[in-house]
């Protein structure tokens, strides 16, 4: 599709009132603004309306990440990674999601003779068809290994028992069989990079009951095989411990690979694993446990695409030469068409930025400060000038020499793409998602979540998307992403992997208000994880897509409906 969308191919709403006659609300919901923020593309098949939230009242600590649904008692599962629990939602009524208990996960004893410790972060949570849910937890210390929780998503909070993992597992599924959990375990470095544990991918084969996996059902798979000059080409490996003076590791890359979040393809008994920093997927073979191959997702030359790279230069979405971005994704989710399984990867894009080691420079550092500079042809490109406000890598560009960086790389693809499992890419949204944002609502432009600005993110990775979630509406393949920053769900029809379609996006924001202010009126900000309930699934026999936003600390439902028709499902 073309990396730049027209004004006239969208059409733009800002008020809920032309809607209220076709899905009445069912009473006030301090969380809902009162006119969203929308925008939908001509003759859109969709429309995202927010129907009800569940608000924690805590501001900017990561009270809702990540969201699960148990369909079987109309149950939501929102991870409160500051208070490391999982709170249990009644969502049988979506307009009114109200609270029922919470899963506490530190004090339970771990099949390993360990215990969830007092200073544990809960990261993510899954759930299986019959009620078996599980809890990703990181221990006090991020370095050191982590548990899985195993609890009864259809009871009353007992945890069940535990696990041990790899180092800060990040993310946690369940394969559609139901036979394995696959956990992404991150892997950080301290923060003074003393310690940089290995990153892993653990595969934990379930009871048949709704009952806790032993430590004999765990097996990690590694990296050892990626060492050295096995590792393919195109996959960073930078800012470990020999970068940061505290180390010499004896598996570099293993320690610098940390996997994010995990799709799986259930036809081939195939994990793939976001590495984010690293710029890859890790591909996971689910019999054997082990990492068949790795691939790199390339990187978005910005002399064909546009951004906007300036938070001083008002909205300005260009091309610039010498310029490329990795793509970076956080998310990842599989699907197939016609027996092939494609993966659609939200580019939100990441950074190494620690204090014992940082790769983001801006560009206007360059030369300085015992950096080395731009190369001569890379200062005489286009749009050098405008390019001083942007953060990229100190890491990667520099010539053969290592005189000048002779190609500059900034974070984030700030689009969604679609790979085949082998890593082609087989289509991407290009500037899309700056281009709508900007069309929609202009006065707050690339705005940060914590409060409401204009322009503040084009320096950094723009509206970053994050979260995606995949559901057939219709018998169409819809991808639901999450843009962090602005805000705001958006739908691409998928159906043709080659052509993505944008239909339409919902920001159930206020921008008139901070959330550092009056959270109660601000909406959602920051939305992290993203859920899809089909019609069969759904209380209301409707799609719904649930949110949870970490910086406003609230879940929202939105209601998907099929405009001009009667059939939801």
């Amino acid at each position: 599709m073309s990396s730049t969308l027209r004004s006239r191919h969208l059409a733009v709403l800002t008020t809920t009132a032309a809607l209220s006659a076709l899905l009445p609300l069912a009473g006030a919901n301090a969380g809902l603004v009162a006119e969203p923020v929308r925008s939908s593309a001509p003759g859109a098949a969709l429309r995202l309306d927010p129907v009800g939230t569940y608000e924690t009242g805590v501001f900017d600590e990561s009270a809702a990440e990540i969201v699960e649904y148990y369909a079987a008692a109309a149950r939501l599962l929102v991870v409160n990674a500051s208070q490391a629990k999982v709170e249990v939602l009644d969502a049988s009524n979506p307009a009114s999601p109200a609270k029922l208990f919470d899963l506490q996960t530190t004090g339970v004893p771990s099949a390993d003779g360990t215990t969830v410790d007092a200073g544990a972060v809960a990261n993510s949570v899954a759930v299986r068809e019959d009620g078996l849910g599980i809890v990703a937890v990181e221990a006090a210390d991020k370095t050191d290994n982590g548990w899985l929780v195993f609890f009864d998503a259809g009871g009353s909070g007992q945890a069940l028992g535990a696990v041990r993992v790899g180092a800060l597992p990040d993310m946690v599924t369940i394969t559609p069989d139901g036979t394995r959990a696959v956990v992404a375990n991150e892997g950080e470095p301290a923060d003074d990079y003393a310690v940089d544990p290995e990153g892993t991918v653990s595969v934990v084969a379930l009871p048949d009951s709704v009952a806790a996996a032993s430590q004999s059902d765990v097996r990690s798979a590694g990296f050892h095989a990626f060492e050295g000059s096995a590792l393919p080409s195109g996959i960073r490996v930078y800012g470990g411990r020999a970068d940061a003076g505290t180390g010499t590791p004896a598996y570099p890359v293993s320690e610098n690979l940390e996997p994010e979040y995990v799709a799986i393809d259930q036809q081939s008994k195939t994990a793939y694993v976001t590495l984010q920093e690293a710029n890859g997927v890790a591909v996971v073979d689910l019999r054997s446990a082990a990492v068949a191959d790795v691939w790199s997702l390339g990187t978005v030359d910005r002399s064909r695409v546009p951004l906007d790279a300036s938070d001083r230069d008002g909205l300005n979405i260009r091309t610039f030469a010498n310029l490329r971005t990795f793509r970076q994704p956080d998310a990842i989710a599989a699907y197939q068409v016609k027996g092939r399984t494609y993966l659609v990867t939200a580019d939100e894009g990441d950074t190494r930025d620690w204090d014992g080691y940082s790769e983001e420079i801006r560009v206007g550092d360059l030369g300085k400060n015992g950096l080395k500079p731009a190369c001569d042809a890379v200062k005489a490109g286009a749009g050098f000038t405008g390019l001083s406000r942007l953060k990229i890598t100190k890491a990667d560009g520099l010539n053969a020499a290592r005189t000048c960086y002779e190609t500059l790389y900034g974070f984030g693809g700030r689009d969604v793409s679609v790979f085949t499992t082998d890593g082609r890419l087989v289509s991407t949204t290009g500037d899309e998602l700056e281009r709508i944002t900007a069309g929609a609502v202009p006065a707050f432009f690339n705005s940060d979540h914590g409060s409401s600005s204009f322009d503040n993110r084009s320096d950094d990775k723009g509206p970053e998307p994050e979260g995606v979630t995949l559901g057939k509406v219709g018998g169409r393949t819809y991808a639901f992403v999450g843009l962090e920053r602005i805000g705001g769900v958006v739908a691409y029809d998928i159906t043709d992997p080659a052509r993505p379609q944008f239909v339409t996006w919902t920001d159930n924001r206020n921008f008139a208000v901070n959330g550092s202010s009056n959270l109660a009126a601000a909406g959602d900000l920051g939305p992290e994880g993203l859920t899809f309930i089909s019609g069969e699934e759904s209380p209301t026999g409707r799609p719904l897509v649930a949110v949870g936003n970490e910086v406003s600390g609230s879940t929202t439902l939105f209601d998907v409906a099929r405009v001009g028709k009667t059939n939801l499902r």
